[in-house]
């Protein structure tokens, strides 16, 4: 292969083939075919007027002409709407459904993510008469239980039969938003949580998810919802005349394997914005004859209006150099993400002791409590908090309006993690920055990583002449202040274990 030629990708036969989603233009919501009237009222209370190439791909696969007659993988950068992309067509096919049970679930890494999505679905769904649940650990199991399953009024002659009462009892929501752990102790303990109607997979965040096995949820999920029964919409129930809008753009034909085969109960939807090419990986997830949707020929792909910044510095200044950035960007509502939750803790201690931050830094971290750290992100997302720092599990998948800076205080590992980073700005075709803190010994790997990200510029950005050298007193007596309070959390900590050692003696 000569040199600088791009390797042979993909790797799987389904993936060589792939939609390319950038083919496709918005499309304003009265040009939606068959899109439900009050849907489309619930859209435009959300503000949205038309649906993004991504949204407008997924609804002729599932809604259009594909008519949901096999898996769908989308792989598409950060920020271009993939959640209401799945949501919508599973909102609306289930709107015509008879009874209540649970027959779309979708699965997420982390709780913050999941209650994000699950806002998305509370917003569109209950216009239908649907009902959207949530399984993330946030509140006891107990609370999540009485909100999950529903309990019939029972007659006076099975009022004391207790299999009566548990043969009665069955889910009362039509779509669940879950994270593996607590989808899992639902599973396993939880009477009346059934997955035998099951319909409609989603797996967000697909790279995270398969990478780790979370209690072995997936081929449980698979298992549990197998049955013969087919899904309940079928191809033939499109009225093809009123696509005149949307055509799929996918090659015809009967692929080889595909030909007289009906379509299976579980379809599963599978979102990542670096989607695995790895075959073993991608055969945890029993994919039916999948179609792959994605943005142009590039794996990895950044925001299209986003700018990329580099700051060389001395690593044992680098947090003066950062206190400067966001002295120069002056509150500019921004996310600093660190390598570890460590680190995240540290730095923002650290910040908050320096006197001349132009605006309010908070820490964002699983070191807090969920409920910490919802109204600290609500708290971000209405202006009153300018800057959170973070680790990258905590906001991949993360979409906060209005994020203007993506600031990289340790450069990202690999291309995946900048390119999630990355996203959290420039989102819905809106213009971002993304700066990173480098030092000099880091900036060739960094080059790697934004070439196979696809970015060919990344300009240094200069600092104000001395503006580093006139904060080192304060930086020195920020240091000093932090070295106090970590020395004097641990001498608490320590004073704690001797006090229960002594107690133990006793």
């Amino acid at each position: 292969m000569a040199e600088g030629r791009p390797k042979t990708l993909p790797v799987l036969p389904w993936m060589r083939n792939p939609v390319d989603i950038e083919l496709f233009d918005n499309c304003p919501l009265g040009f939606i075919p068959l899109l439900d009237p009050r849907l489309m009222e619930a859209l435009q209370k959300m503000d949205i007027q038309s649906l993004f190439p991504v949204q407008v791909a997924m609804w002729q696969e599932t809604i259009g002409p594909g008519a949901f007659e096999r898996d769908i993988c989308v792989n598409s950068p950060t920020g271009t709407g993939k959640t209401l992309a799945y949501a919508l067509p599973i909102v609306q096919i289930l709107s015509t459904r008879k009874i209540r049970c649970l027959r779309a679930l979708v699965v997420l890494p982390t709780r913050d993510l999941a209650l994000q999505v699950k806002e998305v679905f509370d917003a569109i769904a209950p216009a239908v008469g649907l009902s959207v649940g949530v399984a993330v650990g946030q509140s006891s199991i107990a609370d999540e239980v009485s909100k999950l399953i529903e309990h019939p009024r029972l007659d006076m002659f099975s009022a004391f039969d207790p299999e009566v009462w548990q043969t009665k009892l069955q889910c009362s929501v039509d779509i669940l938003v879950a994270t593996p752990g607590r989808l899992m102790d639902h599973i396993n303990t939880t009477k009346g949580f059934s997955l035998e109607h099951l319909c409609y997979l989603v797996v967000d965040e697909t790279d995270r998810l398969l990478r780790e096995a979370y209690q072995s949820w997936l081929p449980t999920v698979i298992q549990l919802s197998c049955s013969k029964n087919q899904a309940g919409f079928k191809e033939d129930e499109i009225v093809s005349s009123t696509l005149n809008y949307l055509t799929t753009i996918r090659r015809g034909g009967v692929e080889r394997g595909f030909k007289g085969k009906c379509y299976p109960r579980l379809v599963k939807i599978i979102m990542s914005a670096t989607l695995t090419q790895d075959p073993s990986k991608l055969s945890q997830l029993d994919l039916h004859h999948p179609l792959l949707l994605t943005s142009g020929d590039r794996r990895y792909k950044l925001p299209e209006k986003l700018e990329s910044f580099k700051l060389i510095c001395e690593s044992k200044l680098k947090p003066l150099y950062l206190v400067v950035l966001l002295q120069e960007l002056r509150g500019e509502k921004s996310i600093v993400f660190t390598s570890s939750v460590e680190s995240t803790h540290r730095l923002s201690k650290l910040l908050n002791l320096f006197g001349e931050l132009p605006c309010k830094v908070k820490e964002y971290s699983s070191l807090q409590h969920q409920s910490v750290r919802s109204k600290r992100l609500k708290a971000f997302r209405e202006g009153k908090i300018e800057v959170l720092i973070a680790s990258d599990a905590m906001t991949r998948g993360m979409d906060v309006e209005g994020v203007r800076n993506v600031i990289n205080y340790d450069m990202p590992t690999y291309v995946k993690a900048f390119v999630h980073r990355a996203g959290r700005t420039a989102r819905a075709g809106n213009k971002g920055r993304c700066f990173t803190l480098l030092r000099k010994d880091e900036v060739k790997r960094f080059g790697n990583i934004l070439s196979k990200a696809g970015m060919l510029v990344c300009n240094v950005h200069p600092l104000p002449a001395n503006s580093v050298e006139r904060l080192r007193p304060v930086y020195s007596s920020a240091l000093e202040k932090l070295k106090q309070s970590l020395d004097s959390k641990r001498g608490r900590k320590y004073s704690v274990r001797l006090n229960s050692a002594e107690a133990g003696e006793k």
